[in-house]
């Protein structure tokens, strides 16, 4: 009898880090169930996959939508699905100055990034800790180290990501689940465009950028290897790693100077 395959969903699945993590995961012998607004984009995603060896399942979910978390979970238990490792990947930010920017994409931030993670995390990380078995990787960003000027609710739902990830690897100790928050700086990846801001500003000139690609195999990999906190790329790893030692009022000001245009 063949054994089977361990499972992965991942939000956010359409696009740039979602979409690579789906292939690290088809790559490392897990089978897949892909959520995002767009089917189309997910059976393109899906096909890539299978052709490394994953069954895959698409769900199209706007996540944002009311009542969404519970209905994800509703149509994996109809197809009797049982999560193994839940990648919390859906996400945005908006940049501009909080009081100029619109509110309901404000809002809708907090909503994505915090209280559907959140969620998420809670309805399926439970049934791993009953088996005793499974894990979720949530992405942050290096954005959580330190306060953003310019794209202040991104910034400060990225640090929510960041610590909710590291308490609950901490409260799964001895359970056999753990949980992972991957940090990447500046991805080319989509989010740009629906964040409303462009190559000229100082962090996409100032700051290295990384491939999708590369995020996702180191991510999958410290995921693995069952790190509580994956940055990719040196120069992130230092500049995240020596936030908390630099003064407070000094990182406000290169944080907002980097959100800027250059001149």
């Amino acid at each position: 009898m063949t054994a089977t395959k361990p499972l992965a969903l991942v939000t956010g699945a359409s696009g740039g880090i979602g979409e690579e993590l789906a292939y690290r995961f088809a790559e490392g012998g897990y089978d897949l169930v892909l959520v995002a607004r767009s089917a189309d984009k997910l059976a393109a995603v899906a096909g890539r996959a299978q052709a490394k060896g994953a069954t895959c399942t698409i769900l199209q979910q706007d996540l944002q939508a009311p009542g969404a978390g519970a209905a994800l979970e509703a149509a994996v238990a109809k197809r009797g699905l049982t999560v193994d490792v839940l990648v919390n990947n859906a996400g945005f930010g908006i940049a501009g100055d909080f009081l100029d920017v619109d509110l309901e994409q404000e809002l809708g931030t907090i909503d994505l990034d915090v209280r559907v993670l959140a969620e998420l995390t809670h309805r399926f990380g439970r049934g791993m800790r009953e088996r005793r078995r499974g894990g979720i990787l949530n992405v942050a960003s290096t954005a959580a180290f330190q306060p953003g000027p310019g794209m202040t609710v991104y910034c400060a739902a990225k640090a929510f990501v960041l610590s909710f990830t590291e308490a609950l690897n901490q409260e799964l100790r001895g359970t056999g689940v753990h949980a992972t928050a991957l940090c990447p700086g500046p991805v080319l990846t989509g989010f740009q465009a629906r964040g409303e801001f462009g190559d000229d500003v100082r962090l996409m000139k100032m700051m290295p950028l990384t491939t999708a690609e590369m995020v996702a195999r180191m991510g999958y990999d410290g995921f693995k290897a069952k790190k509580r906190v994956v940055i990719p790329g040196i120069v992130n790893l230092i500049v995240a790693r020596s936030s908390p030692f630099t003064p407070r009022g000094l990182l406000l000001t290169i944080g907002e100077r980097l959100m800027r245009k250059a001149a």
